[in-house]
Formats: C-alpha cells, structure tokens, sequence
C-alpha cells in the first residue's frame, strides 16, 4: 500500500533541497526561497505541474513505475532515495527501473550542464536514458522505444530508418563497432541477461549479425570521428566523448566538432533548430565511437 503522506513529505523535502543551479536553472533575482519550485520540478520530471502538485499535498492518483522512474531522475535521487521512492508509493522494484536505468545525480549534474551540447546517458545496452534537447535535435528522441527495440543495437540490425543517421558507406563498419560493443556487455553479463537475450534475438532476426557475431569483434580503445547525417543541415563529422560511470553501467555521451569546421556551424545551427523539426532516428551506441574516460 502506498503511504501517500509520507510521499507527499518525501518529495517536498527533496525539492527544497535542491537549488536551481544543482539542475542548470538560472537561480534568478526574485527568488526569496531556497529549493525549487513545484513548476520547475514538473519540466524536470516532463510531466504537468498539476499531477506533480498533488502528489505533494497529497491527493493525486498513486504514481505509475514510469512517473518515479521520471521523479527519481528530476529529482537527482541516488539509488537508495530511488528505493525509498517506490517503496512509498507502494511499488516493488520493477526490472524496467533496475540499477542499469537508474541515472546517479552526479551524471545527471553534469547532463544538466550540457544543454546546449548534443548529449546523452546510456546504458550498457545502448538504450537512451535522457538526451539534452540539441541531442534530440540531432539524432531523434531516442527514449520512448519499448522492448528490444530501447537497444541502439538491436533497432540498428532489425529497423532500417536506424541507419539512415550515418551515410550508407560507413555502414558495414559501424554494425562491426555495435556488435563488438553488445558482446562485450555479453562477456560482462553472462548467458541469462538481457544482453544475452538481445544476442539471442539479433542472431534469429539478422543474418548480418549472427555473421559477425561468430567473429568476436573486440572494441579498440579509440575510434576516429564519424559522420552523421541529418536533413536539415546535412552532414556532420563528429567527435564522440564518453564519459563511464562502471557502478551503474552507464555513459554520458557527448557529441562535438572541430572549431572552425563546417561541422561546427552545422552544428550550432542545428542547435536553433525547434525539437519537432528533428528527425526520428537511431543513434550508434556510444562505446563504438567514443574514447573511454572512467568516472570517479
């Protein structure tokens, strides 16, 4: 059952904890209050300040495992106020929102400072956690994929439209980088994993991966930059900087171009562009074109 009260408390404690810097808002000159306010908590979250507002006062329905996976992420919780979150509402622990989807606030404190950088957390199975709204503009909104189809591997060999964010010629590489990349989340995870259930999947539905599967490709410890392709501002080359966090599986994935370059413009330009001119699309999973930089 859920505590509906002692919810309520929770999420008013956590918003007046946090400051509008701690999440990359200007702080502004007529707050008189520290914390944020229950609005700016709502975008964080995307959802409406109504449905956030009465989980506070607290009348609201009780919140579904997505909304507090989407509360713990606003909110910047760490896995045990995470915990805390779903035990109040009355929820057990979905697998959906394991510690793999879970973004630690540290991540999240440095995505909040990336807004106008094409940026984005992913797991290590290639699914979009959080994209910065020039990431978006870039690659599509790559969260709200279901299933199978939440791995940048799997739409990759399954979905088409996937491959048409790179030009055709760099295609027989990049599926080399994607499977090099799952196999080594396989050899991490084990034979009863999600990451052996994609290969599983992949192996039935692409001949193309099962082929190279059977190669064992290895990931180098440095990829050169690679080109994009986008139908506003044409092609772009580049560069693709990761930064792991190992406890949670997860990378925060940055995308920039070389000062100067055609690519910079573009880039900048496609950062003016509104989100909903941006292209559905899927994005290379990160491992296969970044340098790797551990976290600490």
């Amino acid at each position: 059952m859920a505590d509906r009260a002692a919810l309520a408390a929770f999420l008013r404690a956590r918003r007046e904890a946090l400051q509008p810097e701690d999440v990359g808002l200007p702080r502004g000159r007529r707050r008189r209050t520290g914390g944020l306010r229950r609005e700016e908590v709502a975008a964080l979250c995307d959802m409406s300040v109504d449905y956030y507002s009465r989980l506070e006062q607290p009348r609201g329905p009780r919140p579904s495992e997505q909304m507090l996976a989407a509360i713990a992420r606003g909110l910047h919780l760490s896995l045990e106020e995470r915990d805390l979150l779903f035990q109040l509402a009355g929820h057990a622990l979905p697998q959906r929102t394991r510690r793999g989807d879970h973004i630690s606030p540290g991540m999240m404190r440095i995505l909040d400072r990336l807004e106008d950088t094409p940026a984005q957390v992913m797991n290590h199975l290639g699914e979009t956690l959080k994209q910065t709204r020039p990431a978006v503009a870039l690659l599509g909104d790559l969260t709200d994929h279901s299933g199978l189809a939440r791995s940048a591997h799997y739409r990759w060999f399954t979905d088409p439209v996937s491959r048409l964010v790179h030009p055709e010629g760099d295609h027989a590489e990049q599926s080399r980088l994607m499977v090099a990349d799952l196999h080594g989340a396989y050899t991490r995870d084990g034979g009863d994993s999600r990451a052996a259930e994609l290969v599983s999947a992949l192996t039935r539905e692409s001949p193309e991966f099962a082929g190279i599967w059977r190669e064992r490709p290895v990931l180098g410890p440095y990829c050169a930059s690679k080109r994009f392709r986008h139908p506003q501002v044409g092609t772009l080359e580049l560069h693709c900087q990761t930064l792991v966090d190992p406890d949670q599986s997860q990378r925060l994935v940055v995308y920039t171009a070389t000062p100067g370059t055609e690519s910079h413009t573009s880039l900048r330009l496609l950062s003016l562009l509104p989100v909903a001119q941006a292209r559905r699309s899927s994005c290379p999973t990160p491992g296969s074109t970044a340098v790797r930089t551990e976290a600490h």
